[in-house]
């Protein structure tokens, strides 16, 4: 009897305990995206300039030199809903303005990149259209004027120590080989072209002319040949590679791209303690944008940024707590973005170590890093000086004013006032 009783209270106890081991024991949540960043390149566009030589000036091209283009709205459109359909349960399916922020650089074609793009990521919802004939909705792009932008627009200056290691640069043997390499080849395109100044560092406008008209169906010249075209197209990867790399990288790094992995690395930090930023931070900028983060993280390819590409940094929240990172290149929006490993670390990376990873490319006082300091506070002392000489001119000319009068005045002089004054 006794083994019975004893036996059905092991039998009400167990589903009690059992309910109060789960009570105390902690939850396990399982691995979620916390915050993404974006950062791409304009769509297609029309050429920056031209050469004297070209048959196709600035009035073949609809909208001018540097413009988005048609193609350039149907790529960005194209990425827009390929963003869609990688964040789908992370975004919502309509546009809420807390969870995206947008920043562009001051140029048309960066800016209409972004609005192309976010209309093929938020296409509006019933509740969101304004007129039923029209599949789109306005959202708010962010700016700053071109000489105020410290973030997206590389290479930044003025910076002195930069300059100085660019002359440094071109000291270099793989600098002066290449320039042997290709001296022949420059005088032939110099002829063809009709520039004068034609070296390593400005070539890549002829290519970019060239390839622009190229893919817009122009005919091109007879010396742009193929083989032209690829040798034109490797010193303009060289020439992209010579503005952030080749010689001192990570010095350069901490002048250029490393200013924006600041920021990048400050916004998931942010993230991974509270959430006071968007969910999704975009960033529409150039391909010098996209080489000087890419060296800053020392994960470049070595070829120019298609149109439309993409970096991407997302933050995950891991089932113990702790934060990671991952990054991914998209550079074709109907494949899978390529994964992109941080030296040092595997590609869920762990905040933690991607910031100590980066580190050394992060600049602690950009304007003295840039010796820019010393110039700034000579000014101020300039400043200074003459504010104290000017309030020094104004109290002699008081002086001598207050002087004059009194010497001017008969000894014994006095002015009475008219009593009548007061009647």
């Amino acid at each position: 009897m006794a083994g019975r009783q004893s036996g059905r209270s092991r039998a009400v106890l167990l589903p009690y305990l059992l309910g109060l081991s789960l009570m105390v024991m902690p939850s396990i949540q399982a691995r979620r995206l916390r915050f993404v960043t974006l950062l791409y390149r304009h769509g297609d566009r029309s050429p920056m300039k031209t050469y004297p030589k070209d048959p196709y000036q600035e009035e073949h091209w609809p909208q001018g030199f540097g413009q988005l283009t048609k193609e350039g709205m149907l790529q960005h459109w194209e990425l827009g809903q390929a963003l869609r359909q990688r964040y789908e349960g992370f975004l919502n399916t309509s546009y809420h303005r807390q969870e995206i922020y947008v920043r562009s650089t001051d140029f048309d074609r960066t800016l209409m990149s972004a609005e192309a793009n976010l209309a093929g990521l938020f296409p509006p919802s019933e509740m969101q259209h304004f007129n039923p004939n029209i599949s789109w909705q306005p959202i708010p792009v962010h700016t700053v004027p071109v000489f105020e932008d410290r973030l997206l627009k590389f290479p930044l200056g003025p910076c002195p120590r930069y300059e100085q290691l660019q002359n440094e640069t071109r000291q270099t043997p793989e600098y002066q080989n290449r320039t042997v390499q290709n001296a022949q080849f420059l005088e032939m395109v110099a002829n063809e072209t009709g520039l004068t100044d034609l070296n390593l560092e400005s070539i890549w406008n002829v290519y970019d002319t060239l390839f622009c008209e190229q893919a817009h169906g122009l005919f091109l010249p007879p010396w742009a040949s193929p083989q032209t075209m690829q040798r034109l197209s490797q010193l303009k990867d060289f020439g992209l590679r010579f503005l952030f790399g080749i010689h001192e990288q990570v010095e350069k790094s901490r002048l250029q791209g490393g200013v924006l992995l600041a920021q990048i690395r400050k916004n998931l930090t942010l993230m991974a303690t509270t959430s006071q930023l968007p969910k999704l931070l975009v960033y529409s900028a150039h391909d010098t944008t996209l080489g000087a983060l890419q060296m800053a993280l020392n994960v470049y390819n070595g070829k120019q940024a298609p149109y439309a590409s993409c970096h991407i940094f997302e933050l995950f929240r891991e089932d113990n707590g702790n934060f990671s990172v991952e990054m991914y290149f998209w550079n074709e929006s109907k494949k899978d973005p390529w994964p992109l490993i941080l030296p040092g670390c595997p590609h869920r990376c762990p905040l933690q170590d991607f910031i100590h990873l980066t580190e050394p490319v992060i600049p602690k006082d950009w304007q003295k890093e840039c010796q820019l300091a010393s110039d700034t506070a000579d000014t101020e002392v300039i400043v200074a000086l003459a504010v104290c000489g000017s309030i020094l001119f104004l109290l002699i000319v008081l002086l001598l004013t207050v002087l004059f009068r009194m010497q001017a005045q008969p000894p014994g002089y006095h002015h009475v006032a008219d009593r009548e004054d007061h009647a």
